[in-house]
């Protein structure tokens, strides 16, 4: 028989949402699920219109219709609702400053949602002091992620620019939230698909042991070597006692952001290779191991069903590479993309099976970990993705800090609207990562990334000397 609540179908969660709920439950501060962002373009808007245009918008997208409930066990379910019906808020900044508007969305930011059958996200309409006019939007990573944020406002501002101005063409259809969920569940309960990803990590894992490399040297593995009383130790506890964490960002200008997709371009790699081959030489340098890990997310968005249906579909993986100090930067590349490119087919396992399997074959201690730090690179921008056709109007797109994270850091990197450079965002555990220390890293990243663009056939051992 199918369960129903309030007359709609449920469904249980997915493992994407499930690896949300796993850091949750460590969590004091619930509002860790939320991510909060703001869209404003440089132009007079009709507020009337907007208003039409975001209810249209959520109707095209059951995710941002989402509910959730607990049965009498615990479990969580999900369903989609028929319609919102809430009023869209509008509030009018220009009274204030810009530090004043920003303070205020943060705090927004760091709101955690209503528990049961209650919407799971929150949209303002907002006119900054800086004369640009736009929305709010805060959301319940459960029920959206990054690209599901950036695909949704852009079919608010097709919806809106396609009743304001002539010839812009109405926006193409979502696809089904419901229908992308029911093809996840079907491989979750089984399927010889998910027995050959199970059978590749095992494997994986099996392999050996990784080791944890420390942002500024060995100083933790020799803690918890002392702690265990196992000299051998490879995993350390690099997060602190408090989830309470800051955003800092750091900004690549426009000419060397340039030079660094030109390089990749040229070579056929992704600048994600780029990124994790110039963190790992960074950890490679700081605490003399070839054996660097370091968590990354991929989006699983392959498929255009997969890409338009919204949702959270972020698997978070290990990406472990052992490159020796006589290889070159180039040949170091290569096999991260190759590695890379193994690790997408088989990324559909669920990352919380990973983790349990790892930590039962090699025995960590809890709270310990291989990775110093998590990595995103968000290559989604309005830009490309169809704003073009508000000609020559200017607009700013900001991410707002939800105020905790349960890892000592994470950087997510994404290109700024205004001139396309790059803005490494390192949101980090105030306690475990200081400030000083990530522009140390974000220092030499830079230096080692250059040195080897300039110099591909450059061995790592002597980019690590020379930076």
């Amino acid at each position: 028989m199918m369960r129903t609540r309030k007359g709609y179908k449920v469904y249980p969660l997915t493992n994407a949402q499930k690896f949300h709920l796993y850091y949750l439950a460590f969590c004091p501060n619930k509002a860790v699920v939320n991510i909060g962002t703001s869209l404003t373009i440089e132009t007079e808007i009709d507020w009337n219109v907007l208003k039409q245009s975001i209810y249209k918008a959520y109707e095209r997208c059951e995710s941002m219709r989402l509910r959730f409930a607990q049965d009498k066990q615990g479990n969580y379910y999900q369903y989609v609702a028929d319609k919102e019906e809430r009023d869209i808020e509008f509030v009018n900044f220009s009274g204030c400053s810009m530090e004043e508007a920003e303070a205020q969305m943060r705090k927004w930011t760091q709101v955690p949602f209503e528990g049961q059958d209650s919407p799971m996200n929150r949209i303002v309409m907002i006119k900054t002091p800086d004369g640009y006019n736009g929305i709010y939007l805060l959301v319940n990573h459960l029920t959206m992620d990054a690209q599901s944020i950036i695909c949704f406002m852009k079919d608010i501002i097709e919806i809106y620019c396609n009743a304001k101005y002539e010839g812009v063409p109405y926006p193409k259809e979502m696809a089904s939230y419901i229908k992308q969920l029911e093809k996840d569940l079907a491989y979750e309960a089984g399927c010889k698909a998910k027995d050959r990803d199970e059978a590749f990590f095992h494997q994986l894992i099996e392999s050996s042991e990784p080791i944890y490399n420390g942002i500024d040297g060995t100083k933790k593995l020799e803690e918890a070597r002392k702690r265990s009383g196992n000299p051998k130790a490879r995993a350390a506890m690099n997060v602190s006692d408090s989830v309470e964490s800051a955003l800092d960002i750091f900004h690549l200008e426009e000419e060397p952001t340039r030079r660094l997709m030109d390089f990749c371009q040229e070579y056929h790699v992704s600048l994600v290779c780029l990124l994790l081959m110039g963190l790992r030489t960074y950890f490679q340098k700081m605490n003399g191991n070839d054996d660097v890990s370091i968590n990354t997310a991929i989006a699983r968005r392959a498929t255009l069903q997969e890409k338009k249906s919204g949702g959270t579909r972020i698997h978070s993986f290990p990406f472990r590479t052992i490159i020796p100090e006589d290889k070159t930067f180039l040949e170091g590349i290569y096999e991260i993309r190759d590695k890379q490119n193994e690790l997408f087919r088989y990324a559909n396992y669920n990352p919380v099976s990973y983790f349990a399997y790892r930590s039962q074959i090699y025995n960590t201690e809890k709270g310990c970990t291989y990775e110093p730090m998590s990595l995103t690179y968000q290559p989604m921008t309005l830009q490309e993705k169809g704003l073009d056709q508000l000609g020559s109007i200017r607009y700013k797109t900001k991410w707002y800090p939800n105020g905790a994270t349960t890892q000592a850091m994470y950087l997510t990197v994404m290109h700024r609207p205004e001139d396309n450079g790059l803005d490494f965002n390192f949101e980090h555990q105030v306690k475990a990562v200081s400030r000083q220390q990530l522009e140390y890293l974000y220092y030499y990243l830079c230096r080692i990334m250059f040195k080897g663009i300039e110099n591909p056939g450059l061995l790592i051992g002597d980019i690590m000397k020379l930076v």
